[in-house]
This record gives structure tokens, sequence and C-alpha cells, in this order.
């Protein structure tokens, strides 16, 4: 295997000398700025960093090494050592032509970052809470002490500017502090120690290193643009990174969300929501420059936005990801390499330097880290793991190294110096850490976590991510708003409702009947708040009329990323079938339908305090879904759950034998059981195998106080929308109201081919 990865590599000679040929011709050419010695790094470092990154992964290390490495091979470290004339015609120190890549290379810092923000987990931060924020703490103030005092010491040859000394060893005291959240994150995500205690705690200490790191990055950004230490240039940098911090986390992160929410539901290009996402980016980048602190810090935190809204699509998200990784990222880390010029620690003072380096960076973090962990609770082997963590710098450090060399912190030999500490320490972080995690042991409680955890992975609604409600004017949509108000409640998920009345009926009301099921919603979403815990209780609603025919207006809809759609209107069921209307928008909506329909007291009373919910289970997965939805809705909101078994010797994989029939179903019942468990929900159990489903489902509603019936149903192959003779005879002779839950398309052939 390793051949196989390494083979590439012989045509890299041959493809240098080629370039180097046409490099020389090109230059010989023009004396200004070239596109083709543009395009031809460009080539050059995404095909070398990817192809040592894929290595370098393949090996267990980050990408990012590879990628380091490929700018340190094409760079004066090897290539210009072996060939410097090549080297010089394809990466000529020419200003003009320099500032082509490093232009790039700077969208390419903003996109990092923007990434690096979109993959912290602010929930995670404050999960873990006051234990992370402390062991932060301590992890960052030693390291910041040993760097501080190294550059207090450092040669005056080393510093650019020797009068700002304070600057460059603030600088350095944050270089040796900061750590890299992506790097971590990945590690522990391969190791499946992402959702454990300790792996938690790594990432979210992490991140709070790397946002405390870029602030003070930012305030000493602004300290080496003055040049000297003047306490009202750094008090309008700290105050102002304050207010910009205070303004995004409240009012910024509602107008993300809407700024998202708007381009994906009404902008028809091509990337609309990539393009809003890189344009909240870059405003936001230039609000930092302009309080006078460096851009990353707005890139970041527009990324930390970016990532907590419940619209950003999972589509969305790989696009973006793929762009920056096979993109900005390996031009951005090549020219980090190109930089560095390794060769200069064939001088004993400064490998000795960089060694030394290499070792206050690590017993600094690894000390810092370890007695945090100590002190925040952690035990000897968990603080182990958290410093081996914290001791990668990786992506994070690089970039830092970057800003300070570009705003003449750093001189070129700190500069390599600093990229060679963040190499070393990122190679050893993984398997460091894979030594400290490896046979850990777990607590009861982190068990049990873990299996719910893993259960809600696989789960329908705890992975519903933004429901569509459709309703019109009536009673079982005021009922509609309230059920799925429960549900949303539960997530704080965003809600949009789709008004599919009688468009002139609509115009003779005005809105008022759409504002009525946005408070009908929200209301519902308040009660889980009520008897709940959490963050439930908050939804954002927002409420559209249709404007079109309502097959047009529901695949309109469709398209908007919606993985949920509840229906409410006054008509569900025709003489024989489902009444037109629901057959219209089952038609045009390929995903997980839900489909309402109030009785019983609802009709008088469509926003109840408690619902009495019966759901019927046969082993099936859809079944399933039934069960997981009536949990949801009896943990949302007070009431009962009973929970019925329905197969019968007619079933398809009927018992063959009494004994081993009545232990499937008790199986069956054990695990919604389980389910109702895993959300502190109380239920009834029930076996009814003795008489047809529909008419067990039936008899449970007379004989009981339910008012609900939740059922999981498949569509069926048909010319027309059928989800079976059971679900059928239960919403046409059910007295209480019923709650249908289908699965999507899957499986359902168009109705001419049926």
């Amino acid at each position: 295997m390793l051949w196989s990865l390494l083979r590439p590599a012989g045509l890299v000679p041959a493809a240098l000398v080629l370039t180097t040929i046409a490099a020389g011709a090109e230059g010989g050419k023009s004396a200004g700025p070239s596109e083709f010695l543009l395009v031809t790094q460009i080539v050059l470092l995404i095909a070398m960093g990817r192809g040592l990154g894929e290595i370098m992964q393949r090996i267990g290390q980050p990408s990012v090494i590879g990628e380091l490495l490929a700018g340190i091979l094409l760079g004066p470290s090897l290539f210009g050592w072996l060939w410097p004339e090549a080297q010089a015609t394809i990466f000529p120190k020419a200003p003009e032509q320099k500032a082509m890549l490093d232009g790039i290379a700077q969208v390419g810092i903003l996109l990092l970052l923007l990434l690096t923000g979109m993959e912290t987990d602010l929930k995670l931060v404050r999960k873990i809470g006051k234990a992370a924020i402390a062991i932060s703490i301590a992890g960052i103030l030693v390291p910041f002490a040993c760097g501080f005092a190294l550059g207090e010491f450092l040669p005056d040859a080393l510093l650019p500017k020797p009068e700002q000394r304070l600057v460059a060893s603030l600088f350095m005291g944050t270089a040796l502090s900061i750590s890299s959240v992506k790097i971590v994150a990945v590690v522990v995500r391969e190791m499946n120690f992402m959702r454990r205690n300790v792996g938690q705690i790594i990432v979210a200490t992490a991140v709070i290193d790397d946002t405390i790191g870029w602030i003070i990055i930012a305030v000493i950004f602004s300290l080496a643009a003055q040049g000297t230490l003047d306490i009202g240039s750094v008090a309008k940098a700290v105050l102002g990174t304050l207010a910009f911090l205070a303004v995004s986390f409240t009012i910024g992160r509602r107008l993300v969300f809407q700024l998202i929410r708007w381009a994906n539901d009404n902008l028809v290009s091509t990337a609309a929501v990539i393009t809003v996402i890189l344009l909240l980016m870059g405003v936001m980048a230039l609000i930092t420059h302009a309080i006078g602190v460096h851009t990353v810090l707005g890139a970041f935190v527009a990324g930390i936005l970016v990532g907590e809204s419940p619209i950003l699509t999972r589509q969305i998200d790989e696009r973006l990801r793929g762009l920056i990784s096979s993109f900005f990222m390996p031009v951005f880390f090549g020219l980090a390499g190109l930089s560095a010029d390794l060769s200069v620690l064939r001088d004993p003072n400064l490998l000795m330097l960089t060694g030394l380096l290499v070792v206050i960076a690590s017993v600094g973090k690894f000390g810092g880290a370890f007695v945090g962990g100590t002190v925040g609770g952690l035990s000897t082997r968990e603080s182990l793991a958290l410093a081996s963590g914290m001791n990668a710098r990786g992506s994070t450090e690089v970039i830092i190294a970057t800003i300070g060399l570009s705003i003449g912190v750093l001189s070129q030999n700190l500069f390599t110096m600093i990229v060679t500490m963040a190499i070393v320490t990122t190679m050893a972080m993984p398997p460091m850490l894979r030594a400290a995690l490896a046979g850990l042991p777990m607590s009861r409680d982190e068990k049990e976590r873990l299996e719910r955890e893993e259960f809600e992975k696989r789960g329908f609604v705890a992975n519903l991510e933004r429901p569509l409600l459709a309703v019109d004017e009536s009673v079982n949509a005021t009922f509609a708003s309230h059920v799925i108000g429960l549900i949303a409640g539960m997530r704080g998920l965003p809600i949009t409702v789709l008004h599919i009345g009688n468009r002139a009926r609509e115009q003779e009301r005005g809105r008022n009947e759409e504002e009525s099921h946005e408070a009908v919603v929200k209301k519902a979403a308040e009660t889980v708040s009520t008897n709940g815990d959490g963050e439930a209780g908050s939804v954002d609603v927002v409420t559209r009329a249709r404007r079109a025919e309502l097959g047009d207006a529901i695949a309109d809809e469709a398209r908007k990323g919606f993985d949920l759609l509840v229906v409410g209107i006054d008509k569900v069921a025709a003489k024989d079938r489902f009444d037109g209307k629901i057959e219209d928008i089952a038609a045009k909506f390929e995903g997980p339908l839900a489909i309402v329909a109030a009785k019983g007291k609802h009709l008088k009373q469509p926003m109840p305090d408690a619902l009495n919910i019966l759901v019927p289970v046969s082993g099936s997965g859809i079944s399933k879904r039934g069960a997981e939805v009536a949990v949801a809705l009896t943990q949302a909101g007070s009431g009962s759950l009973r929970v019925i078994y329905v197969a019968t010797t007619r079933d398809k994989g009927a018992q063959r034998g009494a004994s081993r029939g009545l232990s499937r179903e008790a199986g069956i019942l054990k695990d919604a059981s389980d389910l109702a468990a895993r959300y502190d929900v109380d239920i009834t159990t029930t076996l009814r195998v003795d008489r047809a489903p529909e008419a067990a489902i039936l008899r449970e509603i007379d004989t009981t106080d339910v008012d609900l019936v939740v059922m999981g149903v498949d569509r069926i192959q048909a010319d027309h929308l059928s989800f079976g003779g059971v679900a059928d005879a239960v919403l046409r002779q059910s007295k209480v109201s019923v709650l249908l839950v289908s699965s999507g398309e899957t499986g359902r052939v168009p109705a001419e081919k049926a």
C-alpha cells in the first residue's frame, strides 16, 4: 500500500523539470507578474499538498502536516537547496509575483478561520461549563508565561524590531499557549472519543483556548500597528473587541440565522447560501479591521455564528468545507512551508534555540493543561489525556506565525522556528493521545449517556432540523400547530408555517390566520419550557401564504430542505381515500409526512393542556418512528402514554409457537419501554394478539382514556395515497384524534406503474 501511495511521487521530479522549462520560457517573455506562474504555483502546491496529506492520514497524522511538508519540500529547504535556479524560476521573489499568491493565501486565512469557527461547538462548551473554563485558563497561563519569558531572553538578532520586544514577547506567549482545535477534534473523533466525557472536555478546552488566543492576537496586532504600548489604543482595541463579541453573540446570532434562512428560502441561484456566508465573513472581518484588530477575529466569529445556524444543511456545510479543504488549505499551508527555510537550522545556535522552543512549548502546555485538569477534578489518566491533546499546535500555530511574519512581529528565522515547533508538537500529539486514551475506564453514568446518544443518532425525532407546517384556517390546523409546536419546542427547531387555505378567503382575512398559527406554535413550545428542562421552549416561526396552486406551492417549499411536512387541514378523508388536497400535497413532498386529524374533544379544545397518547407497535422500523414521535409528544407536554402491541397470527413473520411468539412480543414492548425510559417517560403496555390490528387499536381507544393515536405508517404502492388498511380503518373509525407519521418516498412507485 505504501508503494502505491509513493509511486506518484516519482512523477514530481519530471513535473518540476518540465514546469521549470516552461516557467523559464514564460518568464523570459515578460518582466511583470505572470498568470502562468501563478497557476503553476497553485497546481504544484495543491498536488503536492493533497498527495502528502493523503500519505500523512494513512499513517495516522493530520493532513495539514503533509500540506506544510509540501511547501517545505518545494521551498528553499529542499528544492531550493538541490536546484536553486529552478526553485527561483517557479517561485520568484519578485514582489509583484509573490503578491498574487499572497493574496490567495490571505483569503485562505479568513476561510480557514471561518471553517474553524464552524467546527466550534459552543453547546459543548456550555455543557462542560466552568470545569473547561478553569482547565483552559490554567492551560493558557502556564505556557503563556513560558513563551513570554522566552521572548524576553531571545537574542536581538532574532527580532525584526528589537525596540518592540514587549510585543514580540506577548506574541510568543500567545503562540505557545494556543492549541489547534481542528487537529484535536480530528484525532479525538478518529478514536471515537468525541462523545466521551474526557473527549468533550479536551475539545471544549481547545475551543476556549482558540477563542481566547484569537482575541489576544487581535489586541497584539493593534499593539504592533501602534509600535508602542499606547494605553489609549490598547483600550480601544480591547473595548472594541468586547463590544464586537457582545453584539455578535446577541443581535448578530439572530441576524446571521435570518440571513441564511432568507437566502435558503428565497434565492434560486446556485449556492446562494454559500454566497451569503462568504459575504458575512467578509463584512465581519472588515468590522474587526475597522475597530483596530485583525480580520481573523471577524472571520472566526462569523464561522461560529454560521455553524450554530439550524438552517445550515449538511450539503451546504460539505460544499463549503470541500472548497476550503481542497483549494485554500493546501495553498495557504504550502505557502507557509515555502516561507520556512529549514536550512537555517544548520546553524547550531538556531537549532539549539528551536529545540529549546519545542521543549518549552511542550512542557509549558502539557504541564499547564495537566495541572488544570487535576484542579478541575479529572483523574490522573484523564489529565494526561487532556495534556497530550492540548499540546498540538497544527494549523492554528501556522496561521498565527504567518500573521506575525506579515505584521513584522516575527523575523524569518523566528517564523521558521515556530513552524518547526508546530510540526513537531502536532506529529507527537496523535500517538501520545491514543496511548493516554486507550483503555480509559467508563463510568456508569457516562455509559448510559453514550447509549442514549447512540440511539438518538439513529432516531427520527432527534435528527429533525426543519419541519414545515401546512395548514388552513380550520380547527384541525390549530391542533396540528399545537402538535408540531410541542415537538419543535423540545429541540428549538425553526418552524415554517405555510398557509394553504382558500386564497380568496386569505385576502379577506389578511394575515390574522397566519399569525394565529404562529402564536399556537410558540405557545406550545413555551409549554415545553415549563414541563421540561434545558434549552426547550425557544422556537423561531415564520409564516407564508401560498401564492400558487397547491401542488406548485408545496413543490417550491420542498426544495428548501425541509425534513418533515406536517399537514393540518379541514378535510382529511374523502369517501374511500384521502381528500384531494392531501393527495396533492403528498405527491409533491418526497420526505417524511405527518397527517393530523383532530377528533373528539380536540375539536372543541385544539390546544389541550395534556395529551393522552396511544401508539401501536409491531416491531417494524416505521412503527418505531411512530413510537419516537409519541414519546417526544409525551415528554414535551403532560399526559400519559400507552403502547399496544398489535401483531396477529396472520401477520408476516407470525410466531410459530406460543412461547416464541410471546417472547418476540415481550421483546418489542420492552424496546418501547426502554425508549420511553431514555426520556423519563412513564408508559403502560398492552398486548393484543387475539384480534386484527385495527380492531385491537379501536378496542383500546374505547376502553381507555386516550385522546390521540400516533401511528407510524408506510406509503403503499397504489394509484392514490394509501397507508394500508389498518391506518385507513383507524383514521375513519377512531373517535379520538389521529396522527399518521409516514416514511418518505422510499419504496413507493409512481401511480402509473403501481
